[in-house]
């Protein structure tokens, strides 16, 4: 049977086409007209919102021009995380590493882990908070085994008891309850639990070292900052250091404070020492919609000096990740065809499955709500560069939907634990489930049962990917602070991006194009000053990845304040085989791609190897503030979930989507009014 994707009714499944362009050769981007771009501290210690990039436009513009697409991974989860460890994985730090450069590891179930492409650059993201910890207890051999609070994970990963029978004693939210209780009472179990902490992170950071190979593979030293407010709903943070000298003794996590505020005042004391580090917040379609929330962690009113501390110490947002893709969401972008790409719509948290509020918790909306705030002069703290990355809790990345291995070791390690095929009575006696009640299941119309977990809205997805001179430490944390970065859900397309007055179709195709695309306008993450009666020029060009579908079109997302409101609009900006955007509706026509479900064939003759446009906002207003950014769309291709059904022989899960088309988002443009400042 051969769809066309326009034909699925599935609002899962109309997860159309996105927009970006991307160049085969490299590019950069660098912010002007901006006093604030200063080189020096500020008066709080800390670092302009883009401190000086390793080679400026007037500098060297051959080497800006030069630079090239390097693709990794910014949130990975090892053996040292609680919960990781409590889903079975064993994989250290080292292993993670090593799976980065190609080589395979073990998962939890068994089977080999490897990757097709080794990736550029990686960074090990354990929890910070009782990191090693579990690992310690479970270990007989520790001293800190000897507590009661650990007697119920001895040897909890044995190999005996790395089994599926195993899955419905792994509870690590009641274990934590427990042993937060008994640390309240021992001052030796928590001077132990610090000692396990400090231990851990050392290795952590050593490890770092250990595979960094300048110029061929780039490690980062980092961890995540997890916290989530008494309703639910993830806030976490990823930390990422730009070197590993002076480290400090310990991660702030969550035992410290629970207020991402307290986490970038320790970012700032740490960069008047000369510690740099920026924080990525991720999930925040789990978040409950409080991620974007237009108050403090306490609830207070937003200042400009709260804004401008959350601009310096976050300059990304993790827009895709296996928890689902943050973007924006149907009911946020009504207009927007292609909005409804991956949703995994849960509030963060063990318990029943409960649906996120979706204000305050997708990128797009959030970025708006920036604009208002800059307006009254408080400042923009949502003016985000993308990166996407996988949020895996096996040390391994699971990028391909042919080949997913989902995110949480032993607890969604078969297809049927993952909820794409259906249950068996014997898995659901193994998982202690033959007696469970209806809602722990959906049941299709032809009566088969599945089960009813978070794996099923679960997405292969993603990368971070940056444009950057060099493969190293430096040259890669300079391009994630000017947020000369973006986004992939797996597939490793390239996207170029820039604006500019002055820029023109010969950069499309001449050899100097990407040098004067740069010296011209800015590239993706920089702010451009409107000039008076000029409208910009917008540059987009994207590749596909040769072992990935062909592309379908580049789009523009545009957002912007008037007249004291918000809005957005999609353009299309590039089509594929020939076809033209329709002027009146700002969409390339169906191209006809199609995908053979019996086999997940696509076809062969419809797509691009490359799309590219010289673009000019037909809506254009020079006073307003608005931004822009790219995304890019593949050729339709089975979802992971298909392709699970499609192995065990069952027709597909009638609830999920059949077929995704995989994307790439470029980081903003934002632009300033002619006569107002960037911040």
């Amino acid at each position: 049977m051969c769809i066309s994707f326009q034909s699925l009714k599935s609002w899962r499944a109309t997860v159309l086409l996105g927009v970006v362009c991307v160049a085969s050769s490299a590019c950069g981007s660098e912010k002007m007209d901006s006093a604030a771009h200063s080189t020096g501290m500020d008066e709080h210690g800390g670092t302009p919102r883009l401190p000086p990039p390793a080679a400026t436009i007037n500098g060297d513009a051959e080497m800006v021009a030069g630079r090239k697409a390097y693709f990794g991974d910014l949130h990975v989860h090892t053996t040292y995380s609680l919960d990781a460890f409590q889903f079975g994985t064993l994989a250290t730090p080292d292993d993670a590493y090593r799976f980065a450069r190609g080589a395979a590891i073990q998962h939890p179930a068994g089977f080999e882990m490897q990757l097709g492409r080794p990736l550029d650059f990686y960074a090990v993201t354990d929890h910070g908070f009782y990191l090693g910890v579990v690992r310690a207890g479970a270990d007989t051999s520790t001293e800190i085994s000897a507590y009661a609070a650990m007697k119920s994970i001895h040897n909890l990963n044995a190999a005996e008891n790395l089994t599926l029978e195993s899955i419905p004693g792994r509870n690590f939210r009641a274990w934590i309850g427990g042993l937060r209780n008994a640390m309240a009472g021992s001052e030796p179990l928590r001077a132990e639990v610090a000692r396990i902490m400090r231990s851990t992170w050392a290795d952590s950071v050593r490890a770092a070292d250990r595979h960094y190979e300048p110029g061929k593979f780039t490690t980062f030293a980092a961890y995540e900052f997890s916290t989530t407010k008494e309703d639910g709903g993830s806030m976490h943070r990823n930390v990422v250091f730009r070197g590993t000298e002076n480290m400090p003794a310990m991660p702030f996590n969550r035992l410290n404070s629970l207020d991402p505020e307290d986490l970038w005042n320790w970012m700032d004391e740490l960069r008047k020492k000369g510690v740099e580090s920026l924080a990525i917040p991720h999930n925040s379609n789990k978040s409950n919609g409080q991620m974007f929330e237009l108050a403090t962690w306490a609830g207070d009113p937003m200042t400009l000096a709260h804004n401008e501390k959350r601009m310096r110490n976050e300059p990304l947002v993790e827009i895709t990740q296996v928890k689902g893709t943050s973007e924006t969401h149907p009911a946020l972008s009504m207009n927007d065809e292609w909005a409804g790409f991956e949703i995994d719509p849960y509030v963060a948290g063990g318990g029943p499955l409960t649906i996120a509020k979706t204000a305050g918790g997708y990128v797009r909306d959030a970025m708006k709500k920036g604009l208002l705030l800059e307006a009254e002069g408080l400042g923009n703290p949502f003016e985000y560069g993308f990166i996407g990355s996988s949020d895996t809790h096996t040390g391994a990345g699971s990028y391909d939907e042919t080949n997913f291995f989902a995110k949480v070791g032993l607890l969604d390690s078969t297809a049927a634990l993952r909820g794409s095929v259906p249950i068996s009575d014997d898995d659901l006696t193994t998982l202690g489930l033959s007696d469970a009640e209806d809602s722990a299941f959906y049941v299709a119309s032809d009566g088969r049962r599945y089960l009813s977990r978070n794996a099923s809205v679960y997405g292969a997805s993603g990368l971070a990917a940056v444009w950057a001179e060099e493969n190293t430490r430096e040259s890669i944390y300079d391009a994630f602070r000017r947020k000369e970065a973006f986004a992939t859900s797996g597939p490793r397309m390239q996207v170029r991006f820039f604006a500019g007055h002055g820029l023109d179709s010969t950069m499309l195709e001449t050899a100097d194009g990407i040098s004067r695309a740069y010296i011209q306008g800015v590239s993706m993450g920089g702010d451009l000053v409107a000039k008076p009666g000029d409208a910009p020029a917008f540059v987009v060009w994207a590749a596909r990845d040769a072992q990935s579908a062909p592309l379908q079109r580049v789009q523009i997302i545009k957002g912007w304040l008037e007249d004291g409101e918000t809005h957005e609009r999609v353009f299309d900006v590039a089509c594929s085989d020939g076809l033209a955007v329709d002027p009146a509706t700002h969409r390339c026509p169906d191209n006809g791609a199609k995908v053979n479900l019996s086999d997940c064939a696509i076809s062969a003759d419809r797509g691009a190897v490359e799309l590219k446009a010289l673009w000019h906002d037909p809506e254009f207003d020079g006073q307003q503030r608005a931004f822009y950014y790219a995304r890019v769309l593949e050729n339709p291709t089975c979802r992971w979930s298909t392709w699970d059904a499609l192995r065990a022989g069952v027709a597909p899960r009638e609830d999920l989507g059949l077929v995704i088309q995989e994307r790439a988002w470029s980081s903003p443009i934002w632009m300033i009014p002619h006569g107002a400042k960037a911040l």
